[in-house]
């Protein structure tokens, strides 16, 4: 199902009843209007609690299934008749809803419904819009956050280089710190060639949370991928990009060059610093 809506709608449209139905039939019902605040629309992001029911069962909250936090999403246009979208257009920061979709209507456009989805019945949707930001406003919150993250992650990977007494490390004017520990041969890998690498990652206080070579984690091969082209971290493709056929290097990665607050599994915690063994096998 679509997410978000920029929808001209007014936020009183409809009848002058208990619940209030969109264009689409979507049913709802308005419980905070905070009308000194434009809606949301479409390149907005927005945050939002979420309550999501079928009958008596739950099928998501966001406050249980998400560690408390708000879900944070783009607005875009509604996808088909009562996509949830086009209420979520309708709301600013500070609303609060009650929204029924009928699962007719998403079977109708022929979108994908889950087994406990039945004819007849009505998804329950209990919102809160927490906050809608501009593209611009998340951007340069983002930026701020990952300075003030850098400086923090510099000090710390700093003193644990001094500390190991770890010699021949090197920073990269993006923040990286890396030793090669072996010299390859031939040319450095550049961004659009393939690149054959074994690893073994682990956060600071000595957690490895995978490897390559390390049968305990079951996939002892080299990993590829097209360098330089988004695929992994930030923090590989710079660190592999230093490195030729044959070279093994140690890589430093602050958190905003690897996950950030983002984290994929529970053994990286948010905003980790990352320390890489790798090992270029191959390039092509």
């Amino acid at each position: 199902m679509g997410l978000l809506a920029a929808c001209s709608t007014s936020k009183n449209a409809g009848k002058k009843s208990a619940y209030n139905k969109t264009a689409s039939g979507i049913e709802y019902k308005m419980y905070r209007d905070n009308k000194a605040t434009a809606n949301a629309k479409e390149t907005d992001f927005v945050e939002i609690h979420i309550h999501t029911k079928y009958n008596d069962s739950l099928i998501f909250d966001s406050r249980a299934n998400n560690n408390g936090k708000p879900v944070s999403f783009p607005v875009t246009q509604p996808k088909f008749n009562g996509d949830l979208a086009e209420v979520l257009g309708m709301m600013s920061a500070g609303d609060s809803m009650v929204a029924y979709v009928s699962v007719d209507s998403i079977i109708a456009a022929k979108q994908k419904t889950q087994p406990w989805m039945k004819p007849g019945g009505k998804v329950t949707y209990i919102i809160s819009m927490l906050s809608v930001k501009t593209q611009e406003q998340v951007n340069k919150e983002k930026n701020m956050s990952n300075s003030e993250q850098f400086a923090i992650d510099d000090k710390i990977i700093f003193v644990y280089i001094a500390d190991k007494r770890i010699t021949g490390v090197q920073k990269t004017p993006s923040g990286l710190y890396y030793t090669i520990t072996k010299e390859g041969t031939g040319e450095k890998a550049k961004a659009g060639q393939t690149v054959y690498v074994n690893y073994t990652g682990r956060t600071l206080d000595g957690n490895v949370f995978d490897s390559s070579v390390d049968p305990k984690f079951k996939h002892q091969e080299p990993i590829s991928f097209l360098l330089g082209k988004g695929n992994v971290i930030q923090g590989w493709d710079e660190g592999i990009a230093l490195l030729n056929k044959g070279a093994k290097a140690t890589l430093f990665i602050p958190s905003p060059l690897a996950y950030g607050k983002n984290s994929p599994t529970a053994a990286i915690p948010p905003n980790s610093i990352l320390v890489f063994d790798v090992e270029l096998v191959d390039v092509k």
